[in-house]
């Protein structure tokens, strides 16, 4: 074979090599204009049309969401439907049965979550990491009801706010605790060193120098829980079903009487109503979510 076959056999190849990357280039370039559109497609089929359908329903009178459906109604009739709610749903029970649960079990779950988080992220012993993976394992493995509601009847704490609050702080735990162990071992030593040095005790080193600059992460883990609690209605069907009203479990026991049978408009307008408040402050703080995300668990 000569030099110049050779040459030429060379060329053709480098010639099928750039058709090859122009023709990938040209299908990566379409995707990438694609995809947006896929992406944006995407969220209004499975966020916006499910929230549009509750939005419009509860503005409708009973005839016409009969068939609940995306067509606004004819006139709005939000405030005869959510004085309706008000009244006959007992809402303002439920908003402080609620409150009465939420509050003292995101406050236990913090305080008790952020300190042994600062326990398992400065030490490094094998039991601490095995300590640790057990903390966190409540995230991918859900508690046994059963379980549950066994344990709370040996307490005599069965149908209490004080045992739901023991369900929603052993539940959320290992969210707390992954969350911020993460954001701790990004501080450090060095600072709670010289606190030492100055004489002061474990707690009061935790209480001024570490919990200040844990406020990102906690605000996360506050918003994030409040959520959960807020509109959990299977296990305080199972603990306190009946003995205590709490917004979810109001709105599934009323919705499956005869006061709201197939009255759709009502049941959105309670939906709307239990949602408003957390809607609010997620919108208010969620760039403080989006950052205490990005700086605790990713970290």
């Amino acid at each position: 074979m000569t030099a110049t076959t050779s040459a030429s056999i060379v060329a053709r190849r480098r010639d099928v090599r750039d058709v090859r990357d122009v023709r990938a280039g040209r299908r990566h370039g379409a995707w990438s204009r694609i995809q947006p559109v896929v992406a944006l497609l995407a969220v209004v089929l499975l966020i916006g049309m499910p929230l549009w359908i509750v939005v419009v329903t509860a503005g409708k009178t009973q005839a016409e969401a009969f068939s609940p459906d995306l067509t606004p109604p004819a006139t709005w009739q939000y405030a005869e439907n959510f004085s309706a709610v008000w009244q006959q749903g007992r809402v303002p029970a439920a908003f402080f049965g609620s409150l009465l649960v939420m509050v003292p079990a995101v406050a236990g779950v913090l305080a008790l979550g952020s300190l042994a988080s600062w326990v398992l992220a400065r030490r490094s012993s094998r039991l601490m990491a095995v300590l640790y993976a057990l903390a966190i394992s409540g995230i991918v493995l859900p508690p046994a009801v059963v379980t549950i509601v066994l344990l709370l009847r040996q307490l005599g704490l069965a149908g209490t706010a004080v045992g739901m609050i023991g369900v929603y702080m052993g539940m959320y735990m290992s969210t707390v605790i992954f969350f911020v162990t993460g954001f701790i071992r990004t501080i450090p030593a060095e600072l709670e060193e010289a606190a030492r040095v100055d004489g002061a005790k474990p707690l009061r080193v935790f209480g001024t120098i570490i919990l200040p600059l844990l406020a990102p992460v906690l605000s996360t883990a506050t918003i994030l829980i409040c959520l959960y609690v807020w509109n959990d209605v299977f296990y305080a069907f199972f603990v306190v079903g009946g003995r205590l009203d709490t917004l979810p479990l109001n709105l599934f026991q009323v919705a499956s009487a005869g006061l709201y049978l197939d009255n759709w408009h009502l049941i959105f307008a309670y939906v709307l109503l239990m949602s408003l408040p957390l809607l609010v402050v997620f919108i208010v703080a969620q760039r403080r979510i989006i950052s205490g995300i990005t700086s605790g668990a990713v970290k």
